[in-house]
């Protein structure tokens, strides 16, 4: 077998693309700015430099493997040139590091302690430039940018969105949009992928805690939260809970000690997106019309499909998201009590997406004139909030939901992963629902983190197409192949991050491989642990619909697709 040898130690040759994966499997953790599995190999930041037996420096990410090599990751060489790179780095960049709120979680901050950098000896010449607050989504702060790259490659291979990219040259190097645009004037969709890479915090998620601080402590406001399914995933990673582990319990007791007056579980909404989504499935199904249906739950996919693709905007399904669903909802529902009480009711909904701040502006999803969701948080920015309480998250015992708009399926569960959706809203169509017909859905090919899916499965004796998709790269791949007529399909699920929204871009980060894999393991658990597997057996939704919803469900569950014209 073909080894290299590293720091003395023997590696073999495994099928490794590059020096630096070989490092990392003997047990080194090299240091890298611009390194990403998933995007292609980039080499600006030179913090995974080594030197080998001639006394060659190259950076360990570019360079190919070649049996025989002998490596050296930490000769005093490599540590000076190391600290250097992060004096070189600092020079340029916005050092107002206690009030940036990465700190502490910087990677940039964390490599300058780790190569032992304690002080910089070049001096800051360039010149303050404008932060862009335009999106209601991401921050761009180009004084904070170190020029690694991860931003424009993710946003250009991983989503083929293209909104920013390098201009000018030298010194005067930036990364903006073309033209000095503004990020609400670009194509940019609002996922928040850029920032999610970024190591510093260049790009961030535009954040709204301040807002929901002052309505929990004004007592004429009555705030309620919804909790989506990825978020449970995922907020317990920063308070030693197991990765993937189920936190919901311990946010909603964690969300009372805040002080929010009612939560409540999107769960129970995404059941409500499931039976319409399904209804209006069946309906184009048996005419025949306006096929596929796209899913219309990611805000980033459908912004992404009406500024790219335009030609296909009509083949979105009317549903709103979950999110949407529910805040109409609630406001109605609360209504005649705030005019009893002289309160208002805000709606904070607890997200892994940060586009979805931007889908609750959206005219098509005010509820005459009204807007419906009044502010967005983040998995990041609820636990900045959970901290900034001092609530000790690990320890505390977890509570249930207020109810009636708590009780949901494992199919409103599972909107939080790729195939989800599809998933679910084959459930509802299944006249069969015994465990076993639930177990041939999920066997169908839908399930799994492939970019593109295919499946074709039975629907009253006729062959129902399928396509799912997450990443917009991929979803353009595939609507390049429909405008072609290469390929035909019934319904067409389609989400901007990559594995769903386990992965969004309010998500906590780093996030490796293990990460994502106990993510999705843990949406799959959540449905397995429930009694009730598809919307239409929730005797919650059955009630709703019978009562509170009758004759509202147009006006409450669907987009008002006039305010778009």
């Amino acid at each position: 077998m073909d080894y290299i040898t590293i720091d003395s130690k023997k590696i073999p040759i495994e099928g490794e693309k590059n020096v630096l994966s070989l490092i990392r499997k003997a047990g080194i953790d090299l240091p890298t700015f611009c390194y990403h599995s998933e995007l292609s190999i980039y080499g600006a930041c030179r913090m995974c430099v080594v030197e080998d037996g001639r006394g060659r420096i190259f950076a360990s990410c570019s360079e190919q493997p070649r049996p025989g090599m002998v490596i050296y990751t930490n000769t005093k060489r490599i540590q000076n040139y190391r600290k250097l790179m992060i004096e070189l780095l600092l020079s340029s960049h916005d050092r107002d590091c206690t009030v940036c709120h990465k700190n502490g979680m910087c990677e940039l901050q964390s490599l300058a302690y780790k190569v032992g950098v304690h002080d910089v000896r070049f001096p800051n010449t360039g010149e303050k430039k404008k932060i862009d607050m335009s999106s209601p989504s991401i921050v761009l702060d180009p004084n904070k940018c170190i020029l690694c790259g991860d931003c424009v490659r993710t946003c250009d291979e991983i989503q083929g969105v293209g909104a920013i990219n390098f201009a000018f040259r030298g010194s005067k190097t930036q990364v903006i949009p073309a033209f000095h645009k503004k990020l609400s004037e670009t194509e940019c969709v609002g996922c928040g992928q850029c920032a999610a890479v970024c190591p510093t915090s260049a790009l961030s998620i535009r954040s709204n805690v301040t807002e929901i601080w002052d309505a929990i402590e004004d007592k004429s406001i009555r705030v309620v939260a919804q909790v989506a399914p990825a978020v449970r995933v995922a907020v317990g990673d920063h308070f030693q809970i197991p990765k993937g582990e189920n936190s919901f319990g311990k946010l909603v007791t964690a969300l009372r000690i805040m002080g929010f007056d009612q939560i409540y579980d999107t769960n129970f909404s995404a059941d409500l997106t499931v039976m319409e989504e399904a209804a209006e499935f069946a309906e184009r199904l048996s005419k025949g019309e306006n096929l596929p249906l796209f899913t219309s739950c990611c805000p980033g996919w459908v912004k992404y499909c009406e500024e790219k693709y335009p030609e296909f905007a009509g083949h979105i399904s009317t549903c709103r998201s979950p999110q949407g669903m529910f805040s109409a909802l609630i406001k109605d529902y609360y209504k005649e009590l705030d005019e009893k009480e002289g309160k208002k009711t805000m709606v904070v909904s607890i997200m892994p997406c940060t586009a979805k701040k931007g889908e609750i502006l959206r005219p098509d999803y005010a509820t005459d004139g009204r807007q419906d969701t009044d502010f967005v948080l983040t998995t990041t920015e609820i636990i900045r909030m959970i901290k900034q309480v001092g609530v000790q998250f690990d320890k505390i015992e977890g509570e249930s939901a207020d109810m009636p708009f708590s009780l949901a399926s494992g199919g409103g569960a599972i909107f939080g992963v790729t195939g989800g959706v599809t998933e679910a809203v084959l459930r509802r169509l299944s006249a069969n629902k015994d465990y076993q017909a639930l177990r041939e859905i999920s066997f169908t090919g839908i399930r799994g983190e492939e970019g593109i899916k295919e499946a074709v499965v039975d629907y009253e004796g006729r062959e129902v197409r399928i396509a799912i998709v997450n990443g917009l790269s991929n979803a353009g791949r595939l609507l390049e192949r429909m405008k072609a007529g290469e390929a035909f399909y019934d319904f067409v699920e389609i989400m901007a991050c990559k594995r769903g929204c386990i992965m969004g871009g309010g998500q906590p980060g780093p996030a490796g491989p293990r990460t994502k894999q106990r993510r999705m393991e843990g949406i799959y658990k959540v449905d397995m642990a429930s009694n009730i597997k598809s919307a239409d057996e929730n005797p919650a939704v059955t009630a709703l619909y019978q009562g509170f919803l009758k004759g509202k469900e147009h006006r409450l569950l669907h987009r008002n697709l006039k305010a778009l014209k």
